[in-house]
């Protein structure tokens, strides 16, 4: 890593150099020592508004997103009313506008209320600010109309994001079926639930041209699906979120009463471990085009739930860069460079979105980490209005001391705080 010295002037870098630059600023940030680097992008998060604030609002979600080095984040769109309809669309894009801490780009449901019976309007979405389409939450049922939902989707050349699970082989489960769930008798998600639709969606592309895009992949065989359509020429993307990079359904602890603890329930699962290490295959040679929190919020006494009746979901804004930096870049497994473009320019380009690069004239989405200095994950570090995260107490290198979004300063730790 380079020394250098970077002049912002309103929304813009508009310059760098390696030595001092000569000017009269209105702020001089001293960061020798930290790390610089572009704004990053989460391909998917959940903000809860409207209809479920108190979980997590746009307000809130965005100071978590930018306490985590995200200048940009992808909404998704099951929220009450559902995003299936421009109003709606616009006016999530409209709000992240008015709190103006990071850019929330809103997605818009594939079909009519998340049912899976009738296809939205596609290009009036797209009109109203849609950068995608996507059920995420639930999986499109009907071979037929996801067939559809691609075709018509590749006409307004938006990429649709898809919740792989056919419901048929995951109906009821909490955790991932498997060793841990038959030992404590909890109804288990068969892994090939989603294998079967990550295979469908690959097939489909190939034969549409449209452009398919795996969310939160977590499975050995749906990644062996993405890598033979990538080979193929297809339009084919996938993403994987840190916890399933780092954590496998043996994993999961007990709670005081000796129930599972449902901090760590998600949609998809914790896998196996031998699901884990092909996810971690995936990353370092290249099939995952992306790294996503799939930042999930919900309250504590929804998550004190017994595992079965709890939510699905976890949040991960604020720990997703440090967990990746820890375990995959300080150990030598992954270059820093290829960390960040995963978080940044490769994740926004999924969406058309020019990111990922400093540079004279880009916009100014920046953020400082600290690479060196450890710190431990406890609940006060949240931004969030939620806390459940199966990393508290984790100690983590990559803490976010800076970030800015188009110029202006959104998050700022105490040491550089005037």
């Amino acid at each position: 890593m380079q020394n250098i010295n970077v002049l912002v002037e309103g929304k813009r870098v508009v310059k760098i150099a390696p030595s001092e630059i000569l000017t009269n600023p209105d702020r001089v940030i001293d960061a020798t020592g930290l790390f610089l680097a572009p704004g990053l992008v989460d391909p998917q998060v959940h903000f809860r508004e409207p209809g479920m604030e108190y979980k997590e609002d746009i307000e809130s979600g965005s100071r978590a997103a930018v306490k985590g080095g995200f200048t940009a984040v992808i909404s998704m769109p099951n929220t009450s009313p559902i995003a299936d309809h421009a109003a709606i669309v616009a006016k999530m894009w409209q709000r992240s506008q008015q709190i103006g801490l990071c850019k929330v780009y809103p997605t818009a449901a594939v079909t009519v209320g998340l049912k899976g019976e009738s296809l939205t309007d596609f290009a009036s979405l797209k009109a109203a600010g849609a950068i995608a389409l996507t059920d995420d939450g639930r999986g499109v049922q009907r071979d037929d109309l996801f067939l559809q939902a691609l075709a018509k989707a590749k006409v307004v050349d938006l990429p649709v994001l898809d919740h792989s699970e056919d419901e048929a082989l995951s109906a009821g489960g909490a955790i991932h079926k498997g060793e841990v769930s038959a030992r404590y008798k909890v109804k288990g998600i068969d892994a090939d639930s989603e294998a079967v639709h990550v295979e469908r969606g690959c097939e489909f592309s190939a034969t549409t041209g449209g452009h398919y895009h795996v969310l939160h992949v977590s499975t050995a065989r749906s990644i062996q699906a993405v890598r033979k359509a990538k080979a193929a020429g297809h339009r084919v993307t996938a993403e994987v979120s840190p916890h399933h990079l780092l954590l496998c359904d043996e994993d999961i602890p007990l709670r005081a009463g000796g129930d599972l603890d449902a901090n760590w329930k998600m949609n998809p699962p914790l896998r196996s471990k031998q699901d884990r290490d092909a996810c971690k295959a995936a990353l370092l040679d290249g099939t995952i085009d992306a790294i996503a929190t799939d930042h999930a919020p919900h309250a504590p006494d929804e998550k004190r739930l017994p595992i079965e009746e709890a939510p699905f979901g976890i949040i991960g804004l604020e720990t997703a860069f440090p967990l990746i930096y820890t375990h995959f870049v300080k150990n030598g497994t992954l270059p820093l460079a290829r960390c960040v473009d995963l978080m940044s320019k490769q994740a926004g380009g999924l969406f058309g979105l020019r990111c990922g690069r400093i540079a004279e004239g880009s916009l100014a989405d920046l953020v400082l980490f600290n690479l060196d200095q450890p710190f431990v994950v406890d609940e006060s570090f949240f931004a969030s209005k939620s806390k459940n995260s199966p990393f508290v107490g984790y100690e983590l290198f990559g803490r976010t001391k800076m970030t800015m979004m188009e110029g202006s300063i959104v998050f700022e730790s105490q040491e550089y705080q005037r």
